[in-house]
C-alpha cells in the first residue's frame, strides 16, 4: 500500500481526498502547515506527496524548494485553476507533476498512479538497465545519472525523460510521444509541464565543453538529444 503525505490546509479537502484515496488503495497522512508537512516529507515515511501552494506557515513552493535540497521525494502540487505562472514556478522548483484545484479526484489518482510507475521503473525495457552516451550514464535500476561520474540528482520525470531521450539519441522525439511516456497522458495544447522538465533537466545537465547544447527543441515537433 503506497503512502501519500497530504499537506493542506483546507481540512475538509484533505478529509475528502483521504476518503477517496483510501477506497483507492492509498495509505494517507495530512499535515495542514508548511513547516510541519516538510519535516514530514523528510521523514522517509511516505512515498509521494500532494502539496498545496497556500498554506500558513511556509507556502508550497519554499517547502518544495527547502525539500529538494535533500530529497527525490514525488510531489504532486496543488495550484489555482488558470494560474499559469504557479504551475511553472512549482515545475521550475522540482514538481514531478501538478493538478490546479478544484480537481476530479480520479484525476488525481491517475497522477498518482502514474508517478509511482515511474519511481518504481515499471514498464522499463528489459537489457537497458545501464544506458551511456557520450558522458552520461544512466543505470535504470537504481534510478541513477551521472555526468562526468558524477551523480546527477533528477526528479522521477526528469530522468525517465533522460531516459528516453538517451534510449534514440541523434532522433528527435516528437512532444506527443514524450508525454504519453512519460507523463502517462496525451499532450493538451496548454500544458507547459513537459517544456519546463525539459528545461531543468538542460539547467542540470548544461551544455557540452565546446558550448553546444545536449538537448535541443525542434520547433512545432519535439526534441532531440544530440551526438557529439
Amino acid at each position: 500500500m503506497s503512502k501519500v503525505l497530504i499537506i493542506d490546509d483546507d481540512e475538509e479537502l484533505c478529509e475528502l481526498v483521504s476518503e477517496y484515496l483510501g477506497v483507492e488503495g492509498f495509505e494517507t497522512s495530512v499535515v495542514n502547515d508548511g513547516a510541519s508537512g516538510l519535516e514530514a516529507a523528510r521523514s522517509g515515511k511516505y512515498d509521494m506527496a500532494i502539496l498545496d501552494v497556500m498554506l500558513p506557515k511556509m507556502n508550497g513552493f519554499e517547502v518544495l524548494k527547502n525539500l529538494r535540497t535533500d530529497s527525490k521525494l514525488p510531489v504532486l502540487m496543488l495550484t489555482a485553476r488558470g494560474d499559469d505562472m504557479e504551475r511553472i514556478v512549482g515545475l521550475e522548483t522540482g514538481a514531478d507533476d501538478y493538478l490546479p484545484k478544484p480537481f476530479n479526484p480520479r484525476e488525481l489518482v491517475a497522477r498518482l498512479r502514474a508517478i509511482l510507475r515511474r519511481v518504481n521503473g515499471e514498464g522499463n525495457d528489459k537489457g537497458t538497465d545501464k544506458i551511456v552516451v557520450d558522458d552520461v550514464e544512466l543505470s535504470d535500476s537504481s534510478r541513477s545519472a551521472k555526468l562526468h561520474g558524477d551523480e546527477v540528482v533528477l526528479t522521477s520525470v526528469e530522468f525517465d525523460l533522460l531516459k528516453h531521450l538517451l534510449l534514440e539519441a541523434g532522433k528527435v522525439i516528437k512532444k506527443e510521444e514524450l508525454s504519453i511516456r512519460v507523463l502517462d497522458r496525451e499532450l493538451s495544447p496548454f500544458d507547459r509541464s513537459l517544456d519546463m522538465h525539459i528545461s531543468n533537466l538542460r539547467k542540470k545537465l548544461g551544455s557540452r565543453e565546446d558550448g553546444s547544447d545536449r538537448i535541443k527543441t525542434v520547433r512545432s515537433v519535439g526534441y532531440i538529444y544530440t551526438l557529439v
